[in-house]
């Protein structure tokens, strides 16, 4: 009975010091970014520098300003690399130790701290190493916005066609952005699957469900930029990924989303889909 005893005593200790060592893992998975935290990292980003300091990186996202800047959302800033030659969210965590009651490893927090209230205050968040690179940036980024989308569902097969089908659309000075010829046809033959939609205020199917969080996703980047619908439709049906207002439906050639753009250069529209997360920005040529 003793040395029973014993064995269960050890093996109730080897157990909690597996659960001890749980406890004190660090953090390995990024965390999902707030708009808010999204815009201050945008804010923080230089996407030249980010793609000439990190080759690797520039490579695998073929260049793509907001895939640079979703790589260093949801990626870099947890391996350590520099947002630009002047920002390093690690660095600034271990420089500014009185900001760890705060934002413990949050380094999404620290980022938004700095761009809200670090940088007026005059606070240090210059990279230790690799701000020696200067690079001109060619983009002046407008407007951001994510949405988030259930990637194990067949809408995210339509999602992700789309914003990839609006991936790097330019929109010459003078011209007009249509969100339904840039996503083109919505038919099996482009890969579009048979999703959920809605019709005349109800829930049905329908080929290229969810294409519209892609138009919708746009025009929510359109309003933090301050550009106005030329065009714009509401869902006959409230949406659960935007705020009541903010989205816009496209349906074949009746219903689309349009904007002018009255700027002298031209501006760029980047749109991604990864892991649940749909992402759109509008850049501005310089």
């Amino acid at each position: 009975m003793e040395k029973m005893m014993k064995k269960i005593s050890k093996l109730f200790l080897s157990f909690a010091l597996v659960l001890l060592a749980f406890s004190v893992m660090p953090k390995l998975t990024a965390q999902a970014a707030s708009n808010d935290e999204l815009t201050a990292c945008s804010k923080v980003f230089d996407g030249a520098y980010y793609a000439a300091l990190y080759p690797d990186v520039a490579a695998s996202v073929n260049g793509s300003q907001l895939g640079l800047l979703n790589h260093y959302v949801y990626f870099g800033i947890y391996e350590g690399r520099n947002a630009s030659a002047a920002f390093n969210a690690t660095d600034y965590m271990n420089k500014n130790p009185d900001l760890q009651a705060l934002y413990g490893d949050n380094l999404l927090g620290y980022v938004f701290h700095y761009v809200n209230a670090g940088k007026a205050e005059g606070r240090d968040a210059t990279p230790v190493a690799g701000s020696e690179i200067v690079i001109p940036s060619n983009y002046t980024l407008l407007g951001i916005y994510s949405t988030e989308y259930n990637a194990e569902q067949a809408r995210a097969t339509n999602i992700k066609i789309a914003a990839d089908h609006v991936n790097g659309t330019v929109v010459e000075s003078g011209k007009t952005f249509s969100a339904s010829r840039s996503i083109g046809p919505r038919n099996t033959e482009n890969g579009f699957v048979t999703a959920p939609v809605f019709i005349n205020k109800e829930h049905a199917m329908g080929i290229g469900g969810g294409v519209c969080q892609v138009s919708s996703t746009i025009y929510a980047a359109m309003k933090t930029a301050g550009i106005a619908a030329s065009e714009r439709h509401p869902h006959s049906l409230p949406v659960n990924y935007l705020p009541a207002g903010w989205d816009a439906t496209i349906s074949g050639n009746a219903l689309d989303l349009k904007f002018v753009n009255h700027y002298d250069s031209n501006i760029v529209i980047y749109e991604t889909a990864n892991n649940g997360i749909l992402t759109a920005a509008l850049y501005l040529e310089n």
